[in-house]
Formats: C-alpha cells, sequence, structure tokens
C-alpha cells in the first residue's frame, strides 16, 4: 500500500467517524422535523464556511466559474440538503438501525457504479470484498430489526424505510459527483472544496427558513430549541466542515472503486454510537458484523494494491 493510499485510507475512516454522529442528531432532536434539522443543520455551516472562507474569498472567486457553481448547487442539494432531510425522517420513522442498514449499502452502489472508471479493479476482484460487505450489513439489519419495536404506523416505517432508500441514491450521486470534480479541478484543495460545498448549501439552507421556522407547527419550549441550536452547531462543525474535509482528501487519494468501500465506516460508526446512546455493547451477531464490514474493506484495499507491491509481499 503506497502512502498516498494510506492517507486517504485514514482520511475515509476519520470521515465515518465524524459523519456516524449525523444518525444520531435526528433521534436525539426527536421532537423536531427533518426539515428543521436539515435547516439548522446547513445555516450553521454554511455561516462557518462564509468565516473561514472570507479571507481568501477574492482569490478563490476569480478561480471559480460558473461551472463549478452548477456543480457546487447539485452536488449540495444531493450530498447535504436532500440527503439529510431523507435520512432525518428515515431514522425517525424506520429507526436508526433500519436507516443505517440501508444507507450502509451505499459501498455497494457506488463501487459498481465505478467498475467502469479508468483503472477500476474489475469487479470479479472486489467481489470477496462486497460480499463480505453485504453479509456484514445484512446481518447488522437483521439483528436490529428483530430486536427494535417499530415506531409510528406501518404506513410511517414504510415510508421511512423509503426515505433511507432515497437517501442512499442521494449520497450515492454526490459521492461519485464529488470525485469527479476534485479530480477535475486538481489546483483546489479538498478543505476549499467543502468550505465551498459548504457556503452554497447555507445559501440553498436559506429557501427552507420559511417551512422550517415559520409555518406553524409543535411548539417547543425554549430549552429545547437551545438544545436544538447546540447539536445543529455541533453537528455542523464535526461533520460537514471537518468531516467533508476527510472526506474530499480521502477521495483525492483513492480511486472510485475504494472510495465506495470507506463509506462503510459511517456506518459502523452509526451502529457504535448507536449503542451507546442505547448503554449496551454490541450483540453477537453485531460483533461478527462489524468484524464483516472491516475485513470487506480490507480486502478492497488490497485488491487496488499496485501488481509489484503484492509480489514483493508475496516474496
Amino acid at each position: 500500500m503506497n502512502r498516498s493510499m494510506g492517507v486517504g485510507i485514514a482520511n475515509g475512516i476519520a470521515a465515518g467517524a465524524l459523519w456516524g454522529v449525523v444518525f444520531l442528531a435526528p433521534a436525539v432532536l426527536s421532537h423536531f422535523s427533518a426539515v428543521q434539522l436539515s435547516a439548522g443543520r446547513y445555516l450553521v455551516y454554511g455561516l462557518i464556511a462564509v468565516v473561514l472562507l472570507a479571507p481568501r474569498w477574492r482569490e478563490l472567486r476569480q478561480r471559480i466559474g460558473m461551472a463549478e457553481w452548477r456543480g457546487l448547487l447539485w452536488l449540495s442539494l444531493a450530498g447535504n440538503l436532500v440527503y439529510f432531510v431523507l435520512l432525518a425522517k428515515a431514522v425517525q420513522w424506520a429507526g436508526g438501525a433500519a436507516a443505517s442498514l440501508i444507507v450502509g449499502l451505499i459501498p455497494v452502489v457506488v463501487t459498481v457504479a465505478g467498475v467502469r472508471e479508468q483503472g477500476a479493479v474489475p469487479l470479479r476482484q472486489l467481489a470477496p470484498a462486497l460480499l463480505l460487505c453485504l453479509v456484514g450489513v445484512a446481518l447488522v439489519g437483521y439483528e436490529a430489526m428483530q430486536s427494535e419495536h417499530a415506531q409510528g404506523t406501518a404506513n410511517q416505517r414504510l415510508f421511512g424505510l423509503l426515505c433511507a432508500i432515497g437517501a442512499l441514491f442521494s449520497w450515492a450521486v454526490y459521492s461519485i459527483g464529488n470525485s469527479r470534480w476534485l479530480a477535475r479541478r486538481p489546483d483546489l484543495s479538498g478543505h476549499d472544496w467543502s468550505l465551498l460545498t459548504g457556503v452554497t448549501t447555507g445559501a440553498l439552507a436559506l429557501l427552507l427558513v420559511p417551512s422550517a421556522f415559520f409555518v406553524r407547527g409543535p411548539a417547543h419550549a425554549p430549552v429545547d430549541w437551545l438544545w436544538f441550536w447546540v447539536i445543529s452547531a455541533g453537528v455542523a462543525v464535526v461533520a460537514s466542515v471537518v468531516g467533508n474535509a476527510c472526506w474530499n482528501r480521502a477521495s483525492r487519494n483513492l480511486p472510485l472503486t475504494l472510495t465506495g468501500q470507506m463509506i462503510v465506516f459511517e456506518t459502523l460508526f452509526a451502529l457504535l454510537y448507536g449503542f451507546a446512546w442505547q448503554q449496551r455493547w454490541p450483540t453477537e451477531m453485531e460483533s461478527l458484523a462489524i468484524v464483516c464490514l472491516i475485513s470487506g474493506v480490507l480486502l478492497c484495499a488490497h485488491a487496488h494494491r499496485p501488481p509489484r507491491a503484492v509480489a514483493e509481499h508475496a516474496g
């Protein structure tokens, strides 16, 4: 494994650990709507991005054309606003375990989509890794569905599952598009691209303000609103700013098929944080699933090693 791939994998794991907290927010703030959660998080994210970009705005503005802004617009919609609205609704109505199960299939979708990219590893070489990931996700989902009580009505739970499927494809589209944009503009750092995405997302989040905060809905106590903004700010910093920066660096250092595998760590950490929130240890089946997920990622990383490196290791 070369240094570039090692840096990419480390950043992919870090991004997964930071993004895992996103699954906790809708559970902790279950009395707030998915639109409110998305608007709150990305308004704060946008504000932070504006502050961090301000000292270099003149220089960056000259390097960003209309094509880049259009790309940032649809990436912000697919990977941030639409994804988080769907994910929050999935967590609240279908449960965190079911949501993480379905979103955990993102590596499969991204990997299959990337097999025709130049230099991609053939799908047959990735099959063992993908199979382990699928087995791991299936084990987690089976155990979670067996132990978790259904939330809301049957129709609400079904709608929550459909939202999770929508979040899966929304994030897969973002992941593929983001990797291609980073490859197209190597002169822009992953951190700068992440902050530009934050500015765009924050501007789009302003459009959610009327429906999120001014349409009559359930009343919330002042202390609830305080926690809402504290958690929104925390998620914005941890997941949107730092997490996205780590992900962009991973995307720049890894091929698309391996980038897709890194998303497994978001599911892994989301489950671990969920266990901590529920104050329990993983069951035997859940532990086996975690082993499968990690093994799948390591197998995929091994499949991407240059032939010479593999030969030297074997000798």
